[in-house]
Parts: C-alpha cells; sequence; structure tokens
C-alpha cells in the first residue's frame, strides 16, 4: 500500500431494510434485471437473513430481513422520502441512483420497467446525467441514470449553494482535495471513543466492549467465511 492513495472508490452493496426479501428480489430481478447470487443467514445476526441482488462482479443490492422489521412503521415524510422532491429523516437515504452506460440503455430500461405494469417519469436531462423515476417495493424511491462524461466540479459546484451552506473558501478547496493518505499496514489503534463522533447503535456495555477488543481478536470471534453451500 504504500505509496498509493487511499479512498473509497465505489459501492460495494447497499443494504436495503425488508419486511419482504422475496418480493424485493423478485422486483429487482424480474423488473430490473439484477440476478440474484446470494441468499443467507446473516452472519451474527440471530434470525436475520441477507439477499443480494448483483449489478456487476463488485457491486450489489442487499437486503436485510430482520424480525421486528415489519413491525416499524414506515412513514413518507420521516422514514421514506416518497420522491425525489420528498423530505425523510436526516441520515436516512432520500432516494437511490442505479446506473446504465448509454442513453440508448436508458431508455431499453425504461421500457423493461414499463413492461412489467410499473409507471416510470422521465427521461429528465439534467445536464450532469439523464435520469428516470420510479417507485420499488416497501416505498422505495429509485432512479436510473446514465452520464456522458464525468462531472466537471468547475462547471457543477454553485457558489450561491456553497455559501448557503456554510462553506468557506478553504473548506471548499479541501473538500475538493482530500487529504492523500497511504495508510499505515494496518497499524492504527483504535481511537478513544469520542461522543462527538458518529457511533453505531450498540448497548453502551457491549459498544464499549467489543471497542476494547483488537481487531485480531473481532476477525477470530465475528468471520463467517464459508458460503452456505459447499461447491
Amino acid at each position: 500500500m504504500a505509496g498509493t492513495n487511499v479512498r473509497i472508490n465505489g459501492v460495494h452493496h447497499l443494504a436495503i431494510s425488508t419486511a419482504d426479501i422475496k418480493g424485493q428480489i423478485e422486483f429487482f430481478s424480474d423488473v430490473l434485471g439484477a440476478e440474484l447470487v446470494a441468499l443467507f443467514w446473516m452472519h451474527g445476526v440471530p434470525g436475520g437473513w441477507h439477499g443480494f441482488c448483483r449489478l456487476n462482479d463488485f457491486c450489489s443490492v442487499a437486503f436485510v430481513q430482520l424480525q421486528g422489521n415489519a413491525d416499524v412503521d414506515a412513514e413518507i415524510g420521516v422514514t421514506h422520502a416518497g420522491s425525489g422532491a420528498g423530505t425523510s429523516a436526516p441520515g436516512t437515504m432520500q432516494h437511490v441512483a442505479f446506473n446504465v452506460d448509454t442513453h440508448d440503455e436508458l431508455l431499453a430500461i425504461r421500457d423493461r420497467i414499463r413492461s412489467r405494469g410499473v409507471n416510470v417519469i422521465g427521461e429528465i436531462d439534467h445536464g450532469m446525467c439523464r435520469s428516470i423515476y420510479f417507485a420499488g417495493p416497501e416505498g422505495l424511491t429509485l432512479e436510473v441514470a446514465t452520464s456522458e462524461a464525468a462531472l466537471n466540479p468547475e462547471a457543477w459546484i454553485d457558489p450561491e449553494v456553497v455559501e448557503l451552506a456554510g462553506i468557506s473558501p478553504a473548506e471548499l478547496d479541501r473538500f475538493k482535495n482530500p487529504a492523500a493518505y497511504s495508510g499505515e499496514g494496518g497499524t492504527v489503534t483504535q481511537p478513544p471513543m469520542d461522543p462527538a463522533r458518529p457511533h453505531l447503535n450498540y448497548p453502551p456495555d457491549r459498544y464499549e466492549q467489543v471497542l476494547a477488543l483488537s481487531d485480531a481478536e473481532i476477525t477470530a470471534m465475528s468471520s463467517y467465511a464459508e458460503p452456505p453451500v459447499r461447491v
């Protein structure tokens, strides 16, 4: 890793909660053409199921069905946006946009979605991309988009919105040019727990115990490397 700038470089999988994993798989497989590649007991989560529909070899949309999901009320404007212009609670997924490579493929996937009886709005030309919009099961707000070229930040970062967001010139430069980092060989230890930083929602005592474990202990205790079917 020495000399390599470490950064996130894509979406490995997007995990969506569901109370009807079969229905979600049916929609993403039949309507959107994403083949089912994994469906298994969720590792380390008693009673949980995990399903993966392939977008490409290293990118999937995933579904998590847990006991109790069906008991959580969905509310438009709170848990779900309901449309690309709708509100939802901070930290929730407002909508998700999937990619196709060309404009012809955008029209073709629109045909596929409509041929399954699902209404689609668009295409809409946003300049940065062309998009279609539609709903998925359980209140999902979905988009398929295509772009002809990478975004030019000089054209697409609006100074007015930058100011409204409270971003200073120095911060803007930092956001556009994140500090390079090459890693330290996996040797950086767990920092002290800072309440001002984001944290996973575990019972406090259990969370402190987990954070006190070494990385090797976590790996040994929590890994489930074997697939459910021997091939």
